[in-house]
């Protein structure tokens, strides 16, 4: 796949890059190992304000940021918006929380025969990451300021259609302050990931992408014996009962079926729906999806832009033909309109039958799948019945059932009456086929760290944990 931008509003293609020769490749990888070697030296205070310089430029730099992601990916100017206002948040939140997640914590000296016993986190060294391109600033950030507030240096490998965007952020961290080298982005096609990750400087690796990437990744880290975190893949359940408010399901679905032009790893992607309730909800919802807007994505009107890749709308579009023919029923939708850009209609498809692809298969495009049940019980089969277990969504004003889906749904994270999403402080990451580790959150920041168990005997200075120098 070239290294380019290509508009996918219009399919023209606005500017290439040559791929990095391996001489550039291993001259970077050096960078990163030697800025590894300053930047773990350097105190929190310092990181911290470095984080939070790069928060001021993306704060004060939105709209043009947001400008460039529409133009390679396609997302609404509006959620490009949101987008570079929720990387900011987390640069503050990590800058703010880091020295509270990196503290020593106590153990009982006592039990263990010691004089002194604590755990510390430490740094491991350079860390790639292999990033995708629908939340191409989003997914990149939820790795890179906890780890660089750790002390990691980080080489990105970004997906090859938003080649702007990645250099937008080794060039964001370097003007923020951090040293030369501590953020890289690598111009390189997936062929060179094998390179990079088997390079003993290379330490660890986080992917966020498809079952395939995420296998490929962990066969070379297991060879290398290298830690690995994977998010892939998701085919989200949203569940409704019959207590559910059904007019906010409906508006809420419509957003979670279609945010980010349905090409979110956590949308909800599979709506399962009680038998009581069902009819009413389908119109509720068929409804509200044909009301939403396709077209030029920096047009403030647009709700829906096109999708990132002609590839893309094709493999959706060829997913609800194989339903229709299969018998299933569309609602809405399911036709590609005539005229330039890779845009698809929202679509609503119901009588779906497990012999159709829609059934198994992760859709990565606006169109949603309508499941009707019977019981509570049958609601969870169908919603575990799947390989993924990243996000879920449960509907329902019983008590008694929200307690019962927040333990069994087999996902990651599970909404109740609301819509999956990410947020810095909560732990984010999935089950099964979704992958492993976690983003985000206290546990995102140590998954790249040494968790270093510290004993100490007799004749120890009395100095308590914690009096390290950051």
């Amino acid at each position: 796949m070239p290294i380019a931008t290509t508009n996918p509003a219009t399919g023209q293609v606005l500017k290439s890059y040559d791929p990095m020769s391996a001489e550039q490749i291993d001259a970077a990888i050096e960078r990163a190992d030697l800025a590894y070697r300053q930047l773990r030296g350097t105190t929190i205070p310092q990181r911290e304000r470095w984080l939070t310089a790069a928060a001021d430029l993306l704060e004060a730099e939105r709209d043009e940021t947001a400008r460039l992601m529409t133009t390679e990916m396609g997302k609404t100017y509006a959620a490009a918006k949101a987008e570079v206002t929720k990387c900011a948040t987390a640069c503050r939140f990590y800058a703010a929380k880091a020295a509270e997640f990196l503290a020593d914590e106590p153990a009982d000296a006592t039990a263990v025969k010691a004089t002194r016993a604590f755990v510390r986190y430490q740094p491991i060294g350079p860390v790639l990451a292999v990033m995708p391109w629908n939340f191409p600033l989003w997914q990149v950030m939820r790795f890179a300021a906890p780890a660089l507030m750790a002390g990691n240096t980080g080489l990105l490998k970004h997906a090859s259609n938003v080649p702007q965007t990645a250099l937008l952020l080794e060039d964001l961290f370097r003007r923020a302050g951090f040293p030369e080298g501590a953020f890289t982005t690598l111009l390189v096609g997936s062929a060179e990931v094998d390179r990079v990750l088997s390079d003993p400087r290379v330490r660890a690796a986080t992917l966020t992408g498809s079952e395939g990437a995420g296998r490929s990744i962990a066969q070379i880290a297991g060879r290398e014996l290298k830690k690995t975190v994977l998010e892939l893949g998701g085919s989200d359940p949203f569940v409704v009962m019959p207590s559910a408010d059904l007019d906010r399901a409906a508006e809420v679905a419509t957003t979670a079926r279609c945010q980010n032009n349905g090409q979110s790893c956590i949308a909800a992607k599979r709506f399962i729906v009680h038998a009581d309730v069902f009819d009413a909800f389908a119109e509720k919802f068929a409804a509200h999806m044909s009301a939403l807007r396709v077209g030029d994505p920096m047009d403030p009107d647009t709700d829906v832009g096109p999708l990132a890749s002609e590839g893309g709308r094709d493999e959706i579009h060829a997913q609800v033909r194989d339903a229709v023919d299969r018998g299933a029923t569309v609602l809405c939708g399911g036709e590609p309109p005539a005229g330039p850009g890779w845009f698809y209609p929202p679509t609503v498809v119901t009588d779906l039958r497990p012999e159709m692809r829609m059934w198994s298969e992760e859709v990565f495009g606006p169109v949603a799948g309508l499941y009707r049940v019977s019981s509570y019980d049958e609601a969870i089969e169908v919603a575990n019945g799947t390989s993924f277990g990243l996000g879920s969504n449960a509907w329902t004003r019983d008590p008694e059932e929200q307690e019962r889906f927040a333990t069994d749904l087999d996902a990651g994270n599970v909404f109740v009456n609301g819509m999956t999403t990410s947020y810095p402080e909560l732990p984010f990451g999935g089950v099964k086929n979704s992958g492993y580790g976690r983003e985000l959150s206290a546990l995102g920041m140590r998954e790249f760290c040494n968790t270093k168990t510290v004993w100490v005997g007799e004749g120890a200075a009395t100095a308590g944990a914690g009096a390290h120098a950051e």
